[in-house]
């Protein structure tokens, strides 16, 4: 399972690395909007996002309309092994973890809505609902700490699998969005 793990992730990498700044703006675009439309956003008041790192999907504008539409936006902040969502109204008070990925400065206020739509990143998923994150297990200890949370993932179509390997400490994302 290590190996096939490390092979995908490292498969997935370079095929994100290869993707022109351009494709990356344009299919981030289009799966922002499929949030924006969802039913799981319009029913929320607050948005768990995330900021994101190297190719990832750019959910900068969807955490700034979501602020607009009088949502409350939290992003996830690390603290060891513990990730926590810390509260913002205030995009760009950003700093990188030790990860590199961007994080809020603040430590608080810290995020307390039990029904929060969380946006998971991810580098592999499959239609059931599957995920293989970076390898942190972050987003599995914090959705087994807090399981009511409606999630969804957005990703480029490479990164949708016909199947993936999983372990029993993983959870599962309710809807996938790819493009």
């Amino acid at each position: 399972m290590k190996q096939y793990k490390k092979d995908l992730r490292c498969m997935i990498r370079q095929k994100k690395q290869s993707m022109p700044a351009e494709e990356i703006e344009r299919r981030s675009v289009i799966l922002c909007r499929r949030v924006l439309d969802s039913e799981s956003y319009r029913n929320a008041g607050t948005i768990y996002g995330y900021l994101p790192f190297n190719q990832e999907v750019r959910t900068l504008p969807l955490l700034r309309q979501a602020l607009l539409d009088g949502k409350r936006v939290a992003l996830p902040k690390c603290y060891g092994r513990q990730m926590r969502f810390i509260y913002t109204d205030d995009l760009s008070r950003i700093q990188p973890s030790a990860f590199g990925a961007p994080e809020p400065v603040a430590d608080s206020p810290v995020a307390d809505d039990p029904t929060a739509l969380v946006l998971i990143p991810g580098l592999a998923f499959d239609a059931a609902g599957h995920r293989m994150g970076y390898g942190g297990g972050f987003y599995d200890r914090f959705l087994s700490r807090e399981p009511n949370h409606p999630t969804i993932a957005l990703c480029y179509d490479f990164q949708l699998l016909p199947q993936l390997k999983t372990e029993p400490h993983d959870i599962s994302i309710d809807t996938i969005f790819w493009v």
